[in-house]
């Protein structure tokens, strides 16, 4: 199991937008190859529809192999749809493989089981399948409940607090690695992984 966020970094609506389709490109993709993807965390756009970041798992055999053909910058080359008479038609968004780590270790959290809260009906979660993970040093805690297994959402739970313990260490050099990026963002614009034309988001290279 993998994690991988589509990010718009500080670019503007149309980039969100971008997350957007770019993730229901992957998916199909991921659909095609067996792979089982779910939403960890998002935070959505200025505009309907639109996400400024998405977190995913991805699960599944070759998993890795999919994750990288999706990691760096993706282009998208479309007049934008919010600002028809802007001059701008190049829109970037990134994609990060995020690297498991082993500071997030099984003597390190406490897991509990719990069930899923959500809405009545048949599809809410009646065992207890969902987990909720604590690191015991920081007091960061995930509650789990996208997979159908209380194995897999444990798995899950502790890729999950390895992100945020990451996420955590690097907040102390934040603008440092901003700059970095930006920079590399710079560099890679001219050798997109993957690019998309038009408003039907159609996959050229």
């Amino acid at each position: 199991m993998l994690i991988l966020q589509l990010s718009a970094g500080q670019g503007p609506a149309e980039c969100c937008l971008a997350v957007a389709k770019a993730y229901a490109c992957l998916l199909k993709e991921a659909d095609k190859h067996g792979l089982s993807v779910s939403v960890i965390e998002s935070v959505e756009g200025a505009e309907k529809g639109t996400f400024a970041s998405i977190l995913l798992s991805i699960d599944g055999e070759n998993e890795r192999q999919f994750a990288n053909q999706w990691q760096g910058v993706i282009q998208w080359i479309c007049v934008s749809p919010y600002r028809p008479r802007h001059k701008r038609k190049n829109w970037f968004i990134g994609c990060e493989l995020f690297a498991s780590s082993n500071t997030a270790g099984d003597n390190k959290i406490s897991y509990r089981a719990c069930r899923a809260s959500g809405p009545g009906g048949q599809h809410v979660n009646k065992t207890d399948s969902a987990i909720q993970a604590t690191h015991l040093a920081t007091g960061i805690s995930v509650k789990v409940t996208s997979e159908r297994s209380q194995h897999a959402n444990k798995r899950l739970a502790t890729q999950l607090i390895a992100y945020k313990l990451a996420k955590l260490a690097d907040s102390a050099v934040a603008a440092k690695k901003q700059q970095q990026w930006q920079s590399h963002l710079t560099l890679e614009r001219g050798n997109p992984v993957k690019l998309f034309k038009g408003s039907e988001f159609r996959l050229v290279k």
